[in-house]
């Protein structure tokens, strides 16, 4: 049978090579939702060549362009952040992509997993946030959530059939961004052109500014604890510039195991999709007489302060990771409209983290606040 997806930020990075997945195997997949948060041109484009059942554009100025726009298709168009949260509980859907970015990920997730919807998980602020509560829910309602980060999705790879035998560590990988190796005085003068220019992977704006800052990797680290049950001291970030190996898995025998691959999103995006079975494709194949060498060295904490901020913020639990990612968000945009240089961006997390009242044991609505009060904060000391 095939299985009904909805895929919550279709215009983005994931969104669009999500639908490639599900384009390349219709005999499998069947697309029911679709949604969008501004880029209102791209969803119509969507929504004419893949035909979803119904598709949501947030951003309610926007709505009767859409609407307009399908007039002439059996698609059915809602509007706003309710509807987008709502959408996820219609029962012909089965397995849920949150791929939208940043906080405004949670509460949909939350609510296809009330509604007993499996979830492939691409927004990792999602359990960055609110981990606990996630993790806690998701057993109660006994869905699965399918990591989509390719990291994580490694990790999950090499732990299957590995029920019964315990981790022991986990290695996280990085390629280490464009700035590997730079020195502070040389971060300082950073431009947004130069963030953007990531090595090895294509992604939105957000993310390829959080890579070059390590914070991408920190923010999985935080991930990595609740997908997989684990302590900070089992968690490792190795940098391993070629991006070959997604990351390692070490056991109590002390032998390890990695999943390995060229760099591509939907390799773990149609293992989300298709799990437990892994689905044929054409995507390239790794020749290992193309990369005679692979290298790892540790991260750069000193000069890359998110990281070790990320690190910090795991240890202390509660709201911190809250806390951090919702300064995060805000200083990254802020770097992104040139109010704010690059090494000051780790500067306003740790001042944010630091001011910002820390809850030992948050209840959701505690999260929510939480993340208001960074987001003031940051703003605030950005402005000073």
């Amino acid at each position: 049978m095939k299985k009904h997806v909805a895929i919550l930020g279709s215009t983005g990075s994931i969104g669009t090579q999500a639908l490639e997945v599900i384009s390349n195997h219709p005999e499998l997949f069947e697309l029911e939702v679709l949604t969008a948060k501004e880029n209102a041109e791209l969803l119509i484009e969507q929504s004419i060549m893949h035909r979803p059942n119904h598709v949501v554009i947030v951003n309610e100025k926007k709505y009767d362009l859409v609407k307009e726009s399908l007039s002439a298709y059996p698609i059915k168009v809602y509007t706003g952040d309710e509807a987008m949260e709502q959408i996820v509980e219609m029962d012909a859907i089965q397995i849920v992509l949150t791929a939208v970015v940043g906080f405004s990920g949670l509460k949909p997730t939350v609510r296809a997993i009330q509604s007993g919807k499996d979830v492939a998980l691409a927004n990792k602020e999602t359990l960055v946030v609110a981990g606990e509560f996630i993790t806690k829910i998701a057993d109660e309602y006994r869905i699965n959530i399918y990591p989509v980060d390719s990291e994580h999705s490694a990790i999950f790879q090499c732990i299957v059939g590995e029920e019964l035998n315990p981790i022991e560590k986990i290695y996280l990988t990085a390629s280490g961004g464009p700035f590997r190796g730079k020195t502070h005085e040389f971060l300082k003068n950073v431009t947004k052109e130069e963030a953007l220019k990531h090595p090895n992977w294509f992604m939105g704006n957000k993310i390829t500014i959080d890579s070059a800052t390590l914070m991408n990797k920190g923010l999985e680290v935080i991930e990595a604890k609740w997908l997989f049950n684990l302590q900070p001291d089992q968690i490792d970030v190795i940098v391993h510039p070629q991006s070959v190996i997604h990351s390692i898995v070490q056991f109590e025998d002390g032998s390890m195991k990695a999943q390995m691959g060229l760099p591509d999103m939907k390799l773990p995006i149609q293992y989300a999709f298709g799990f437990p079975n892994r689905i044929k494709s054409d995507f390239p194949r790794f020749n290992f007489f193309e990369y005679p060498n692979l290298t790892f060295e540790a991260p750069d904490i000193k000069n890359f302060r998110n990281l070790a901020l990320a690190f910090e913020a795991l240890r202390k639990g509660g709201n911190a990771p809250c806390i951090l990612n919702a300064a995060n968000e805000v200083t990254v945009q802020a770097f992104l409209d040139g109010k704010l240089g690059f090494t000051e961006m780790s500067d306003i997390n740790e001042q944010t983290l630091n001011d910002v009242a820390f809850i030992r044991h948050p209840e959701f609505d505690d999260y929510i606040n939480s993340d208001h009060l960074a987001r003031e904060k940051a703003k605030s000391l950005i402005a000073s």
